[in-house]
């Protein structure tokens, strides 16, 4: 039996959970969020993707109700929440800084908000175990947030974000604290609490790796508007603009123009006294059409010689070399000074490298190896 895939925003009878429509928020002169539609769907990890300043912040401040709508409306479970104050919104949200009160222990921090509300004693007891058994805290329950550390702050934030059971939770730069490989670590656990709770996420991020490794969907963001909203694997392999392409991880752009070479293939006229080179599309162009070819450094192959069957193959030299540990990128500099990133795997130990710097090598692509863009 084959695992269905969770992809209820393919569904046309699935209802969407938070729906923003149409929606713009100015603040005086400035129009921090554009006329912006989307909708999110219930136990979605959805990230919220862009460089700072771009309205992601802006956008879940609204979600949250720290914000108001200037125009359109922001519907949760189909009702419109542009009036509902922030504490009687299902909504909860985790800040940068947890917010934690240095004073209360862990379990105290996660019992707060029940307290507040009409919960019985023993039912709070309860409700705060069962957190500190999701978010693996049981042994710290009893210590202060200065006893504890990064990660587990973050995790005892979290604990008490969840523990009134929200139906949305917004989570802003949630590991933007933690150090490297603690931020890769505590990525899956978020993930798998999600799953677990089946609480509906929505996480606002700049780090494109932290959004490709979380998301169930990334809406790419700039200047107010979404640019694409897509699965992570759709977003790198099928950006639908140069600006998605380069955002999201490395990426060679050729520029030109291009001319059909027959079925769904286009031959892409890029640079002076160099053959075009051939690239593949589903969506039309017209002959002569402005293009821009976005290929991924590890779709590129890089040889001493000239390979004979490839479909696309320049020569130039190489100008630098990054060693990655697991990865390698070559840049090599193309006859008219362009620079294209080649990326090969260090699959064995090496004792000398292939290819040094000046060395002239060629490079090669195959013609569905890059996606042909239009703007």
């Amino acid at each position: 039996m084959s695992e269905t895939v969770f992809a209820p925003w393919e569904d046309p009878n699935e209802k969407p959970l938070i729906r923003f429509q149409n929606v713009t928020k100015r603040f005086g002169d400035f129009v921090a969020i554009d006329d912006l539609t989307l909708d999110i769907y219930a136990q979605e990890f959805f990230a919220l993707l862009g460089p700072s300043g771009c309205g992601k912040t802006t956008m879940m401040r609204m979600l949250a109700g720290f914000e108001t709508v200037s125009d359109g409306r922001i519907e949760l479970s189909g009702q419109d929440i542009g009036r509902v104050p922030p504490n009687k919104r299902a909504v909860n949200m985790m800040f940068q800084s947890y917010a934690l009160f240095p004073h209360l222990s862990v379990w105290e921090n996660i019992a707060f908000g029940l307290k507040r509300g009409s919960m019985p004693k023993e039912q709070i007891a309860a409700r705060v175990d069962e957190m500190l058994k999701l978010t693996r805290l049981e042994k710290f329950a009893q210590r202060k947030p200065h006893q504890i550390s990064g990660g587990q702050r973050q995790r005892v934030a979290l604990a008490r974000s969840l523990a009134k059971a929200p139906k949305l939770l917004l989570l802003d730069e949630p590991l933007g604290a933690l150090d490297k490989k603690l931020r890769q670590d505590t990525q899956f656990e978020l993930m798998d609490i999600q799953e677990t709770t089946g609480t509906t996420f929505v996480i606002v991020t700049h780090d494109q790796e932290e959004a490709m490794t979380v998301a169930s969907r990334v809406a790419v963001m700039d200047e107010g508007r979404i640019i694409q909203v897509a699965t992570p694997a759709q977003i790198y392999e099928a950006p639908n603009s140069v600006y998605v392409a380069d955002f999201i991880g490395d990426v060679n752009i050729l520029t030109g123009t291009v001319k059909s070479a027959g079925d769904e293939r286009y031959h892409v006229d890029w640079a002076v006294n160099q053959p075009p080179v051939l690239a593949t599309s589903a969506k039309p162009f017209s002959d002569g059409q402005e293009c821009h070819l976005a290929i991924r450094p590890e779709k590129i192959l890089i040889s001493p010689t000239k390979p004979e069957d490839a479909e696309n193959a320049v020569q130039g030299k190489i100008l630098d070399i990054a060693y990655l540990g697991n990865l390698s990128t070559y840049h090599v500099e193309l006859p008219g000074g362009q620079i294209i990133k080649a990326q090969t795997a260090n699959t064995r130990r090496i004792s000398r490298r292939n290819f040094t710097w000046e060395d002239p090598v060629w490079i090669s692509w195959s013609a569905t190896a890059g996606v042909l863009l239009d703007q």
